[in-house]
């Protein structure tokens, strides 16, 4: 089969194009022919709030990587959807997690569709986004409705696909494992390497902070007064996509300073093993979600989570198996890190669950679930 991957990769950087790169490396696996096609311009930088949209890592030599679609050009779209019109591959996957994209997206789908072969399915991360504007259901429905299928990785997503109206073929599909980080690292290698002080036990907040990632949630149930007394560590690994200004000033309300590892800025991919293999305990205080990479960087390297329980999140941690699932509040959260911190000895149970559950999250499922909803569409 010929497969193309319409989304974020090389040389963009984040968890989308490592998604993206790992998918075609699955269809490869199982025999397919398979490319991606990415963004030239992704997000105008007046709208991108990071340092960068861009890797700073080699490129991934054993991909076709083609950087073609320029998200405020509708020529660029033009020109992909005609190609692909032209070229005819099997199936386009395309990845959508922002209504921004729907435009672009969806000339795209609409050009290639006129080939009457091509298979259109899409991998939705969200169809509702977490942070909503009155323009967000236009420029999703000027997408969506363009697909012959959709593959989701939570069935809050699924939900949201028919509260929309949309009833092509659906299917939820747990998010892969993420294996290509490498080997687990011996924590006291890992904790070397971030130069932390092996007297403590950490806990990990990683990736993008967004005020729906709930991290204010978190540091007021840090500042709870039984964990003052233990000799615990709270690592903040990610960029601020926001103004940073509320949660600086609950660290100075609650005197966190001295209990926080501050890397707040964009981990690459080469020192992700070292953030989550020194972590006691990864921790999800969402206020919203979907799905989550964050939980699956953390099965792969078996470590035992904290996630609230909001949209998928909870569908994928069983609760006192690999970790805990808890309501988005500080006490609740409290509760659970003190819990966790006075009995050392589950954080061999719940690395033990990891390993367990972790098996049924393969890349071979996701492109087989793929494949069902083209045939199907």
């Amino acid at each position: 089969m010929k497969v193309v991957i319409i989304g974020p990769a090389y040389p963009l950087r984040g968890g989308l194009a490592t998604y993206n790169e790992r998918l075609a490396r699955a269809f490869r696996e199982a025999g397919d022919e398979a490319r991606i096609v990415t963004f030239s311009l992704q997000y105008p930088e007046f709208l991108f709030p990071g340092t960068t949209q861009y890797s700073s890592s080699p490129a991934p030599a054993d991909l076709d990587i083609e950087v073609s679609i320029n998200s405020v050009n509708p020529l660029s779209w033009w020109r992909v959807g005609r190609q692909l019109r032209r070229e005819r591959p099997d199936l386009v996957i395309f990845r959508f997690w922002l209504p921004f994209m729907g435009p672009a997206l969806g000339t795209i789908a609409r050009l290639v569709r006129g080939n009457k072969h091509t298979r259109l399915v899409t991998i939705a991360d969200n169809a509702i986004p977490h942070e909503p504007n009155p323009t967000d259901r236009p420029l999703t429905m000027y997408f969506l409705p363009k697909n012959h299928g959709f593959v989701t990785m939570s069935r809050a997503v699924l939900a949201d696909l028919r509260r929309l109206g949309l009833r092509q073929p659906a299917r939820y599909e747990p998010h892969p494992l993420y294996d290509n980080f490498g080997p687990i690292v011996p924590k006291a290698e890992a904790l070397r390497r971030l130069g932390l002080d092996p007297q403590y036990h950490y806990l990990l907040f990683f990736g993008l902070i967004r005020e729906y990632k709930g991290l204010d949630i978190l540091l007021e149930a840090f500042a709870d007064e039984r964990l003052q007394q233990l000799p615990l560590k709270l690592v903040v690994a990610g960029e601020f996509y926001k103004d940073p200004s509320a949660y600086e000033e609950l660290i100075r309300k609650y005197n966190l300073e001295s209990r926080l590892v501050r890397a707040t800025r964009f981990i690459p991919n080469e020192q992700v093993p070292d953030y989550f293999c020194a972590a006691d305990l990864v921790v999800q205080p969402y206020k919203d979600a979907t799905q989550s990479g964050v939980s699956q960087i953390a099965y792969h390297f078996e470590r035992p989570m904290l996630v609230t329980d909001v949209g998928g999140l909870a569908e994928l941690i069983p609760n006192g198996e690999v970790g805990y699932v808890v309501p988005p509040t500080p006490r609740a959260i409290a509760d659970a890190l003190v819990d966790f911190a006075t009995h050392p000895e589950k954080e061999a149970v719940f690395e033990a669950g990891t390993r367990h559950y972790k098996k049924q999250f393969s890349w071979a499922e996701m492109v087989k679930a793929l494949k069902a909803v083209a045939e199907l569409g």
